[in-house]
């Protein structure tokens, strides 16, 4: 590179306009305000348009993004959409949950020079900028082939692979057990990071390219996966990982503690923050705290500040460097006020004389040699044990499949971990003409990787090495 070159390297990147903690922490809306056109301009002008750009190699889902960014320089919105959604019918989602740090943006050659491009932050602003418009491009679909389809879920992993095998000439049908489609999106990621209007306007995207959804169908219960193969000619399974992992330690029955999934539904799909206007109501706590690090641990937390709790605590097992939550929830997490209790470790919670949480008993932790994964064990201090003053917990530590579908289809079989086996070239189950992706296969993990889990080698309409299913279906 030329010193003439570097010297206009812009290494500054565009902040994005966001509500100030003290405002936000007292309302449900949307955290950041997005990108205008000019930030979008001038962010996306920073893009050093690589020959070999890595941060291609970065996407589990194999966007083009320097052509949607140069797009974006250019000002043809219209195009950078079009390419965007070549490769993910999800974009303002993705656009607003994704971990682009550990991906995309990790791998852009800006890093080691200031701040890499805002990759996520443009892919949210071209959503953003096609929802303004008047009417959404839709993808040319091929001729049909008589082909039925039935996708279980309506999450990111099966909203997906509707989309792609919709396109491909298939028919396509998803069966979704709660009363609103978008799977996790819509009942696990608070309002303040995820609009349920933007899932809605993405769901209702993949309805436009044929996708028909059903709703208030529980597969396993009104229906069993062998019936729908009397009806269908394949079936892909994307019931993701809803079933909540709990410390098993004494107290865990008492009134006050939750399952994040359970604190969550009642916020999200059930509008808890709306009680008493919501049919639903959920106890307002006056002192919250959440087990676990990760990013449900953080929308946990932010939610319960935002129901009015006085004071709000993480209770994670390691230290601040090894939280596996996106730094930038995180660092909002603090901004609004929420205490990190770190190195600390739950052992019992204590009720009162009515069976209402009151007390948590912690112990002191230290970290010790690393694990498999890499990060340093927590190990425990002994007679380091303490209480906390608390009316409610939320446990986050994570979950795993929920067995209704394995267990009431013979022959497909899953993992010690209660995951489907599956192949991991093709998605293929024990099963035959049984498919599977996503937090079912991989365990729970992000909105992008249940997406990507979709890629291999069959052609799609739209020039992509989409849609695991063989056209054959």
């Amino acid at each position: 590179m030329s010193e003439e070159k570097k010297s206009k390297i812009d290494t500054n990147r565009r902040d994005m306009p966001k509500q100030t903690p003290e405002m936000r922490r007292h309302n449900f809306n949307e955290v950041a305000f997005g990108y205008t056109e000019e930030l979008a301009v001038a962010e996306a002008s920073r893009c050093l348009q690589c020959k070999k750009p890595r941060c291609k190699t970065g996407c589990p889902v194999e966007i083009d993004i320097p052509d949607f960014i140069s797009c974006i320089v250019k000002r043809d919105f219209r195009g950078g959409i079009r390419k965007l959604k070549e490769k993910n019918c999800l974009p303002a989602v993705c656009g607003r949950v994704c971990p682009q740090e550990s991906q995309c943006e990790s791998q852009c050659i800006l890093k080691s020079k200031g701040a890499e491009v805002a990759i996520g932050r443009l892919e949210r602003f071209l959503a953003d900028w096609e929802a303004a418009q008047d009417e959404v491009d839709l993808p040319p679909k091929a001729r049909p082939t008589g082909k039925r389809v039935a996708v279980v879920g309506s999450g990111p992993a099966g909203v997906t692979v509707a989309g792609d095998l919709v396109l491909l000439g298939h028919e396509v049908t998803i069966f979704e057990a709660l009363h609103k489609a978008g799977g996790v999106l819509t009942y696990g990621i608070p309002e303040f990071r995820l609009p349920k209007a933007i899932v809605a306007r993405e769901v209702e995207y993949v309805k436009q390219l044929g996708v028909r959804v059903i709703t208030d169908y529980v597969v396993g219960k009104t229906r069993s996966i062998d019936e729908l193969l009397d009806r269908y000619d394949a079936i892909f399974i994307g019931t993701g990982a809803g079933l909540p992992w709990f410390m098993n330690i004494p107290g865990e029955n008492l009134n006050g503690v939750y399952s994040a999934n359970e604190y969550l539904t009642r916020m999200n799909l059930m509008q808890g923050y709306q009680y008493p206007a919501s049919r639903t109501p959920i106890k307002r706590h006056k002192k919250v705290a959440v087990v676990g690090g990760g990013n449900v641990a953080m929308d946990s937390a932010r939610t319960a500040l935002r129901m009015g709790a006085e004071e709000v605590r993480i209770i994670y097992r390691r230290s601040h460097a090894e939280l596996p939550a996106r730094a930038e929830e995180a660092e909002n997490a603090e901004e609004e006020g929420v205490i990190f209790n770190m190195l600390t470790l739950p052992v019992r919670y204590i009720g009162d004389e009515n069976g209402w949480l009151k007390e948590i008993e912690c112990l002191k932790m230290e970290l010790g040699e690393p694990d498999a994964s890499g990060r340093r064990s927590p190990v425990e201090i002994p007679n380091s044990n303490f209480k906390m003053e608390m009316d409610a917990v939320v446990c986050a530590i994570g979950n795993s499949p929920n067995p209704l579908v394995p267990s009431t289809t013979p022959g497909l079989e899953t993992t010690r971990r209660g995951t489907l086996v599956a192949d991991p070239e093709t998605g293929k189950t024990t099963r035959e003409r049984i498919w599977a992706g996503g937090d079912i296969v991989t365990g729970a993990a992000t909105v992008i990787l249940a997406m990507g889990c979709l890629l291999y080698t069959s052609p799609s309409p739209r020039d992509r090495t989409r849609s695991r299913m063989p056209s054959s279906a």
